[in-house]
C-alpha cells in the first residue's frame, strides 16, 4: 500500500485576521505553530515514517512541515520546494479582510472568487508590488504560469497536475509514504483530481488547517481509502470555521 498525506499549513497571521492571503508570504500564527506540532504528534502516533516531502515556496507551508517533521524526528528526510504547490493567487483580493469584502461586493460574488472552479478574482497589474514578478522568489523561474496576477481553481489545477504526474506520483511509487505540506486551494486541486470531484461540488470542500489528510493507494495508484487524522466533531468544527470566513 502507498500512503500520501496532505497537510494544509497551520493557521497563518492572515488566517487569524480573516484576510485573503494567496501568494503573500505570511508567517504562521501562534495557533498555527501549535497546529503544526500537533499534526506531527498525531502522525507519529499513527506510525507514519516519511521518505520524502514536498512543500511550496511560502513560509507558512514550509514552517508547518518543519515543525511537524521535528515532532516526528524526521527532519532528515529530503524536501522539495516548488512554486507549483503555492496557494491559489487571489489577485486584487490579497490582503483584504474577507467579511469587509463581502460587505462591499456581496457574499455570492466573493464565494465565486474564493471557491468556484473557473472564476478568478480581478488580477493585480504587474506594477503592483504584490505581483509575483516583483518577488525575488520567482525571478529566476522560467516556466509558463510562474508569475500569475490572479488564478481560479482551474488555473491552480493546471499548474499542479503536470507536477503531480511527472514528479509526485513517481516519487510516491518509489518511496511509498510521502507528505505534501501546502495550502487550502493547492491541496483542493489535488483532492479534486484524486477523488474525481465535480466542478460544482468542489465549491463546498473546505480543508482545515493543520489536520493531516491521508490517501491510501494500491500499487497502480488507485485510491483505496481517504481519511482525516481527527475525530468527527473536531473536523466538522474546523471545516465550518473555514466555510464561515466570508459569512456575514
Amino acid at each position: 500500500m502507498y500512503r500520501l498525506v496532505l497537510l494544509r499549513h497551520g493557521e497563518s497571521e492572515w488566517n487569524k485576521e480573516n484576510r485573503f492571503t494567496g501568494w503573500t508570504d505570511v508567517d504562521l500564527s501562534e495557533r498555527g505553530i501549535k497546529e503544526a506540532i500537533q499534526a506531527g504528534k498525531t502522525m507519529k502516533e499513527k506510525g507514519f515514517v516519511f521518505q520524502y516531502a514536498y512543500t511550496s515556496y511560502l513560509k507558512r507551508a514550509i514552517k508547518t512541515l518543519v515543525y511537524s517533521m521535528e515532532e516526528m524526528d524526521q527532519l532528515w528526510i529530503p524536501v522539495e520546494k516548488t512554486w507549483r504547490l503555492n496557494e491559489k493567487h487571489y489577485g486584487f483580493l490579497q490582503g483584504l479582510n474577507k467579511k469587509e469584502t463581502v460587505d462591499k461586493y456581496g457574499e455570492e460574488k466573493v464565494l465565486l472568487w474564493r471557491r468556484s472552479f473557473n472564476i478568478a478574482p480581478p488580477p493585480l497589474p504587474e506594477s503592483d508590488p504584490r505581483h509575483p514578478v516583483n518577488d525575488i522568489k520567482y525571478k529566476y523561474i522560467n516556466e509558463e504560469g510562474a508569475t500569475p496576477g490572479t488564478e481560479s481553481l482551474s488555473d491552480t489545477i493546471n499548474r499542479i497536475m503536470p507536477y503531480w504526474h511527472q514528479e509526485i506520483i513517481p516519487r510516491l511509487k518509489k518511496h511509498k509514504e510521502i507528505i505534501i505540506s501546502a495550502h487550502g486551494n493547492s491541496l483542493r486541486a489535488i483532492v479534486k483530481h484524486v477523488k474525481q470531484i465535480t466542478d460544482e461540488d468542489i465549491i463546498t470542500l473546505n480543508l482545515p488547517t493543520g489536520i493531516p489528510y491521508v490517501f491510501e493507494f494500491d500499487e497502480d495508484i488507485n485510491l483505496l481509502n481517504d481519511y482525516f487524522l481527527a475525530d468527527e466533531a473536531t473536523l466538522k468544527a474546523l471545516m465550518d470555521e473555514v466555510a464561515n470566513q466570508t459569512k456575514k
